[in-house]
């Protein structure tokens, strides 16, 4: 389960990303209390992956204004990403889903940036 590097944009202008190919299971770290943190997933495999990010701490029972209570702990489900296809994530955006240890799982091949203020 390797963890993915991540690359820095505090500098701004122009910066040189660290790209991480998908192994079966992937972790990564994120600090939620910094903003602006993006995570892009390029498939450059052959065939269509479907990856799932999770949370270990992610909760079961998150209240939603005017819907009522939804769980996280299933995680993201990215959805499929075909051949050449990429998709970008605002981490923020999703910021229920990933507390504790982020796991990715089902993107093996996806080359995958991490970029974090």
């Amino acid at each position: 389960m390797p963890a993915l590097n991540s690359t820095s944009i505090r500098a701004g202008g122009v910066v040189s990303t660290t790209e991480n190919t998908l192994t079966a299971s992937d972790t990564f770290t994120w600090n939620a209390q910094i903003p602006g943190a993006i995570l892009i997933l390029r498939n450059g495999t052959a065939g269509a992956l479907s990856p799932v990010i999770t949370g270990s701490l992610a909760g079961t029972a998150i209240p939603v204004n005017g819907f009522g209570t939804v769980s996280a702990a299933a995680g993201i489900a990215v959805g499929s990403i075909p051949a050449g296809q990429s998709r970008v994530i605002p981490l923020d955006s999703r910021r229920e889903f990933l507390q504790g240890v982020i796991t990715v799982t089902g993107g093996t091949g996806i080359v995958a940036t991490l970029l974090q203020y």
